[in-house]
């Protein structure tokens, strides 16, 4: 039986109806969000899909230090609790280092760990503590079993809400692949599974300083998770990805997001329909 974990009245598990976690790649300003954050909330609601937004305060993986990272943990949660008093939707981020978990804990629902954070402990006990499910992405460089060590240790710090998100897996230099038996295999820990389409679309480093993608192949990718029974597919979205201050390559047009999330619904509703 697929573990579940409930964020609000949202049930995210392998068996449950795929959730839709979307938004921005990075808090570009406030006007921005709030409009995105509408829109797909809009969006789900006349599919009848359930939806988390996420966003990132700081992006302190980029490749140049000339790169936007965002507006900082301060500035961020300000626009996170617009977003929560104006539309009421669960939201998720990702944390950097320790000392931004309180604050993000305070208003976020869920605690993303990045991919090359993955294995450091004291940062995933610090998140555990925090008593919020965490999204912990699949490092670019781990085999599907090698999660196991860490959900291992969040259950030695007493979370076991763990999400396992599937972002690509290295595939020499600038490349990523998504391996689904992989993904199949980390089904196999009973955990729920989400499968980030964007990042897997990635090609790190591809443009030098930056990274290129191929987000014309968004939807394919989307539709082979949604095939194989997934508790969620995340998607980062932008009104004009080309103007996009960070993964532009790899983000989806918010006007093409609708015609992908019904598509996953049908192929979702079916392949939970035959288990």
């Amino acid at each position: 039986m697929s573990k579940k974990i409930n964020v609000g009245n949202i049930s995210l598990s392998n068996s449950s109806q795929i959730c839709i976690i979307a938004g921005l790649n990075v808090l570009e300003d406030h006007d921005i969000t709030i409009d995105v954050a509408t829109s797909l909330q809009k969006i789900t609601k006349d599919l009848g899909i359930p939806f988390i937004f996420k966003a990132s305060f700081d992006k302190a993986n980029r490749s140049s230090v000339h790169s936007f990272r965002g507006p900082g943990l301060l500035d961020g949660i300000k626009i996170f609790e617009e977003v929560k008093k104006s539309l009421d939707i669960p939201i998720i981020t990702d944390i950097h280092e320790i000392s931004q978990i309180e604050e993000v804990a305070k208003v976020v629902d869920i605690i993303q760990i990045p991919a090359f954070l993955c294995r450091q402990t004291d940062l995933i006990e610090a998140a555990c503590k925090s008593n919020l499910p965490l999204n912990i992405k699949k490092g670019q460089f781990l085999s599907p079993g090698q999660m196991i060590n860490i959900i291992d240790k969040c259950s030695s710090f007493g979370n076991e809400d763990i999400l396992l998100c599937e972002r690509g897996t290295s595939f020499g230099y600038n490349n990523l692949i998504v391996d689904f038996l992989g993904v199949s295999e980390l089904k196999e820990t009973q955990n729920p599974v989400i499968l980030d389409v964007t990042h897997s679309l990635q090609l790190p480093g591809g443009q030098g300083n930056s990274a290129g993608g191929r987000s014309n192949q968004a939807l394919d990718l989307a539709l082979c998770g949604a095939a194989i029974g997934l508790a969620g597919i995340f998607l980062e979205v932008h009104p004009d990805p080309k103007a996009a201050l960070c993964d532009g390559p790899s983000a989806t047009k918010l006007d093409d997001f609708e015609e992908i999330i019904s598509k996953i619904k049908s192929i979702d509703d079916l392949a939970k329909s035959l288990n």
